[in-house]
Order: structure tokens, then sequence, then C-alpha cells
């Protein structure tokens, strides 16, 4: 691996630290380091100075007398109002020199939130788990973002110094600690980041420069504005420095449909050029993957992402299993559009969407089924309900879930897992924070009842109640060896390595009756999956197949045979 610099921030050589900052909207800037004044010089829009400084220095820029963090901190002990702390990132010692990535069609994803994936919230704690994921069969650990955010408890999508790990789940090397034993066994590490937009409290980037825009607007406020070089540079060099710097496999950009830019060439284009770059640069595989609503193939086709979030399979599922039609259930809820997931890999294509009220999506043939990353939970569609309630809590029929969860595993598609499905945990995943600002606590309550509107809830959880970030952590008294969903789920896992993983990646799937049958792959199957969702019904689909996987009850049933 090289050697880890970035062009900005801090950057420790022999003694020395250079401190670099992007603040066009400054006519002077002065830099504080252990409590004293340095004036830093100017060249275009970048500030620097130069000091003695070793690592766990602590220093801040001072900005109309106000002492703000670096922009561009690797670790902010204090919080996000804190001093930034010097690191020497090439001083963590790795033992991953043979660990080369895995590619796209070997994932099965599994999103964890550290706060609540282990009592104690950390990364150490999680990594005594991964010896279980291992056991479990998934072979990437996609981290909910850990950029540092206000307080202590958030999902993380609140973060406001995108290069600084998260404080109390453990800081920069225990993150790198946790990285560097999952790809000792064999695990990829995937991390969510937000390019979409930053969290209020502790965001000082109006300070330095046109960092966000009122031309476009985001649920958020402003828009990023990426029309600016120094703006698109703190995204893509952030992008670049997760992979160098934390050796991680890959990011997942959250929510793309909210980044503007009217820029010649979008600045997903550049962050996706710029990954692959420096991936063939250190001969590992890694992946950009977004999350859209949008069903638009441009990501893949245009931008050159790996693969994107594909809702369409979870709605449809969803809708079916628990009849709801709030919001944009209301769009989903037939059969035939699960087939429609299976063959295509979404579902609108151009069609109008009701919830919308205008056409979504655009066709999808040029888009690999393995392109679309798919689930019946993660962290939106579980956390997103007014009381955070999962799949396990809504459906009654034991033999319906497994039947989703047999789809979700042995589609062609890319499946994810949200911790704790794979055993039926019932403990709920519900919105938290934890923020400094009386201002912002009362906004994030009141906004959190709003966004309900479309969905008819009136209990909603306070978000900056403990109890209700309490509530979310996972129980683990429930992974026993006797847990047939676990059971279930692990079986579903070695069937996919041994006949979907390396198959051609497509299926054809078909509807007669109530009985959905998928085929793996499309030509030649050697997998044949039949699902009912509203019966225990479902037809002998003939000698040449042996029946391998099997549940029923009075609502659903779910058959998996291979070629005899």
């Amino acid at each position: 691996m090289a050697e880890a610099n970035l062009e900005l921030g801090a950057t420790l050589a022999d003694g020395t630290c250079t401190f670099r900052v992007w603040a066009p909207a400054r006519q002077s800037l002065t830099l504080r380091i252990n409590g004293v004044n340095r004036p830093m010089r100017r060249e275009g829009e970048y500030f620097i100075a130069q000091a003695s400084a070793r690592p766990g220095d602590r220093y801040q820029y001072v900005v109309d007398d106000l002492a703000v963090p670096d922009p561009v901190s690797r670790h902010l002990p204090d919080g996000v109002h804190g001093a930034t702390e010097i690191l020497d990132p090439n001083s963590f010692t790795w033992n991953d020199a043979g660990w080369k990535g895995l590619p796209l069609r070997d994932y099965i994803i599994y999103e964890l939130h550290v706060g609540t994936f282990t009592p104690e919230g950390t990364f150490a704690a999680a990594i005594a788990k991964l010896d279980y994921l291992q056991r479990l069969g998934i072979t990437v650990i996609e981290v909910m973002p850990v950029s540092a955010f206000p307080g202590a408890r958030n999902w993380g999508y609140d973060g406001v110094s995108p290069y600084a790990v998260q404080t109390t789940y453990g800081g920069p090397d225990a993150f790198k600690r946790f990285i560097d034993a999952a790809h000792q066994r064999g695990l990829a590490v995937i991390l969510d980041v937000v390019y979409n937009h930053l969290g209020n409290e502790g965001n000082y980037l109006r300070q330095f420069g046109p960092y966000f825009t009122a031309r476009h607007h985001t649920p958020w406020g402003e828009a990023i504005d990426y029309s600016q070089r120094g703006v698109r540079d703190y995204a893509v060099q952030n992008a670049l420095f997760w992979i160098r710097e934390y050796h991680l496999d890959g990011l997942r950009l959250d929510a793309v449909q909210t980044i503007f830019d009217d820029s010649p060439r979008h600045i997903l284009a550049e962050i996706a050029e710029n990954v692959h770059a420096l991936a063939r640069e250190l001969g590992r595989e890694i992946v950009v993957i977004a999350e859209s609503d949008e069903n638009d193939s441009k990501l893949i086709r245009e931008y050159h992402l790996d693969g994107f979030w594909s809702d369409d399979l979870h709605h449809s599922i969803h809708a079916l299993l628990t009849g709801e039609r709030n919001g944009y259930y209301q769009d989903f809820g037939a059969a035939e559009q699960i087939v429609s997931g299976l063959n295509d890999g979404y579902v609108f294509q151009g069609e109008h969407f009701k919830f919308w009220d205008r056409p979504r999506g655009t066709p999808a043939g040029d888009v690999p089924l393995a392109a679309n990353v798919i689930c019946i939970q993660n962290h939106d569609q579980v956390g997103n309900r007014a009381q955070g309630d999962r799949l396990s809590t809504l459906v009654p029929s034991v033999a319906a879930s497994k039947a989703a969860a047999a789809l979700l595993l042995l589609a062609p598609h890319t499946p994810l897992l949200f911790m704790g499905q794979e055993y039926d945990e019932t403990n709920p995943f519900q919105f938290f924070t934890s923020y400094g600002d009386p201002h912002l606590k009362e906004a994030v309550r009141k906004g959190r009842r709003e966004e309900f509107k479309d969905f008819d809830f009136d209990d909603v959880p306070d978000p900056e109640d403990e109890q209700t970030f309490a509530r979310s952590k996972l129980d683990w008294s429930k992974v026993r060896d006797d847990n047939a969903t676990l059971n279930w789920y692990q079986e579903l896992i070695d069937l996919r390595k041994r006949y979907v993983m390396n198959a051609e990646r497509r299926c054809r799937a078909d509807l007669q009756g109530n009985v959905i049958t998928m085929k793996v792959p499309a030509d030649g199957p050697k997998l044949l999956m039949q699902v009912n969702f509203t019966s225990p019904s479902l037809p002998e689909p003939g000698a040449e197949w042996k029946r391998l996987m099997y549940a029923a009850d009075e609502r659903g049933a779910v058959a998996v045979f291979v070629a005899a």
C-alpha cells in the first residue's frame, strides 16, 4: 500500500507539519497550534502554514475570532466543536498485505450500525463478532457512516467532518483494526459515505468557502455546490482517503438523487473514475455503489458506478406481505412486480409513479442484474418507520418470511442483509440523535413527526431520548444453534455460493396463479425456487428436480430445488 498523505489538512514530515486549507472566502487565516497563533500565507484559494509538531498535537483555524476545526480533520477527540488532533496515518501496522478485495459478483452484504451492532457500540466490540459473520457466510460488511457527528448517538448521516472517524466508536485506529481483522477473515468492508449534505451542528465549512448553493435545494437545505473545483476535490479526495488510508474495499454513496451537479462531468462520474484508477494502482478490487430511488441506468451506463441500491423488489415484497399501501407503497403490492424485479432488476422503467405523480425510472436492459443491490430489510426501510419495526414483527407467517429470504439470497442480484434479520431480530431500529443545540433537538423531533404524514403514524419515538437508541441495539441472546431462521439463512447463503454466485447472472421468473417460480441461471438452470405468499400450495416441479429446502404454513410456502 502506498504511503498515505492528503493534499489538504495536516501533513507530517521530519518533525514539521504542513497545514493546508481551501479557504477562498477568507482574506486572512490564522493557525492555532497547541495554543499558539501563527499567521498563514495565502496561495491562490489556499492558506498554508508550517510548524513544529508531532502526532497528538492539537490545532484549530481562527476565523473571525472563532477557533474551529480543520475541514479535513483526521480526528476530533473532543467532538465536532473541538480541536483537530494531528495523526500520522502511516503509523498503523496493517496485516492484510495479501488482501486484494472481492469482485461485485461475490458480494453478500451485511449492513451494520456500529453503535447498535453490539452492547458496547464500538469497533473493538464489533471485531469480536467477525467470526460469527464469517460463519454466517456473508462476504462484505457495509458500515453505516462513521464520520464525526454531534454527540454520541446518531445514524451517521448528520456527519459534519467527513475525514474524521467518530471518537465514541473508538476513533481512527479502532476502525483500521476492525477492517484489518475483517480482511484477515476474508471479509471485505465498504463504508457508507455522505456527499449530498452535511449536518448542521458543528458544520463550519461556510466559514472557509462556497461549499453550498441556493441554486438547488435538498431535504436538508441548500445543496452542496459541486460547480466549485475546491468542493469537488473535497469529495473526490475524501473517497480516495478512505480507500488509501483505511484499506476499504468500496463506498456506498448516500442518496445520490439529492446530489446536484450542472457541470459537464458529473461529480459521481469523477468519483467513480478516480476510485477505479486508485484500485488499478493498488491492484485491488474496489467498488462504488450508489443509493438512488430513481431507477436510472445512467448511474451504471454513463457514470460507471458498479452498482446501486434497487428498492423495487423490497417495496414489492413488503407491500404484498404486509398489505401496506401508504406513501410509496401505494405503487406496489402485486406479485407480478416481484417477477418483473427478478427478471429486470427494478420494476418502474418509465411508468407513471403515483407517489411522485410523474414517470419513474429508465429501461433496465443495459444494467446487469448484479448491479442491483436488493434487500428485504435495510436501515432506511426499517428505521424510517415510525416505530422502526422489522419485517419479523410485521409478518406473522414464518414461511412467508423464509420465502422472502430465499428470493433475496437466491436471486442473481446482489443481496444485502440488515444486521439481525438473519436470526429474526425483533428489537426495532429507530431514529436517534444526541444534539447539543436545543433548537436542533426540537427541530429533529418536529421533523420526525412531519416525516410520517403520508403513513398515518401517530406514535413517533423521541430521537433525542437515549432509550430510543438503547431499544435499537441487537439482542445477541437470540443467536443460538437452534435458531431456525439463522439456520435457514446459512443454508440459503451456502446454496447461493454453490449455484448462483458464479453462474450466468440472469434468471427466469414466472407467475402462475399465486406461485412465483424462479430458475437460475435462465438458460440451463441448476436451481429452481417456488414461492407462494398467500397459501401453502405449491406445484410439483417434476422428477428432474431434487428438493433441498421447504417451509409452509397457512400464509405461504417456499421450496428450493436443484437439478437432479
